[in-house]
């Protein structure tokens, strides 16, 4: 059964932690994506967990850095770009990445089943980078009206999950959407102009974003 209902946000943890349990019902991912919230299996304790942190993180197209040696590379730009044309290679991908903070993945089958059938409804998306015709990295997240989440990626050669992050933002830019929910900002996103706001900043932002 679908979820029909989250705690308030003010209920999280200082972690975001705001509740555990339910399902992962393309209606209840929507719900919780509406309102700041996002799935995190985090243990085997904890299959499902459902977090809003505070403070969040974004990628802001206007505050994008890139450094001398990524537009270096970029001019001589080896990969080939596409979008949503191998989702679930992505996140299958992104599912396989030996993390060095974590033991496992938090890409469960569950989630994988499950963001499946939001990009097969429209809600979810990829963007994958190419060699020679072989998949070598991708970024996989959630798309309601112009609100756009990272969700995950992964890279088989340099750079290659960078270069499919920031064609996004570009084709993002190209549809007058200036942001990307990162949910954090890990040293990746850092590096490209990731910063932390304020989730009453951040709904804020998401509630203009869900009704354009």
């Amino acid at each position: 059964m679908a979820i029909v209902e989250f705690p308030p946000l003010e209920d999280c943890d200082e972690h975001g932690l705001l509740a555990v349990g339910g399902d992962l019902e393309v209606e209840s991912l929507l719900l919780a994506y509406s309102q700041g919230i996002f799935p995190w299996p985090i243990s085997d304790e904890y299959p499902l967990a459902w977090f809003s942190p505070d403070p969040r993180g974004i990628l802001a197209f206007d505050k994008l850095h890139l450094s001398k040696s990524f537009r270096k590379f970029l001019k001589k730009n080896p990969y080939e770009v596409k979008f949503n044309t191998n989702f679930e290679a992505v996140i299958m991908n992104c599912a396989a990445v030996k993390r060095n903070d974590q033991s496992s993945t938090w890409i469960t089958p569950e989630i994988i089943n499950a963001y499946i059938e939001l990009q097969r409804l429209g809600f979810a998306y990829s963007i994958e980078t190419y060699l020679d015709e072989r998949l070598v990295g991708g970024v996989y997240g959630v798309c309601i009206n112009k609100f756009y989440s990272g969700e995950s990626m992964f890279h088989l050669e340099d750079n290659a999950s960078k270069v499919a992050l920031v064609s996004l933002l570009y084709m993002l830019k190209q549809r007058d959407i200036g942001w990307l929910d990162t949910q954090m900002v890990t040293s990746v996103v850092e590096s490209l102009g990731g910063v932390e706001i304020p989730r009453e900043t951040y709904l804020k932002m998401l509630k203009v974003s869900m009704t354009n």
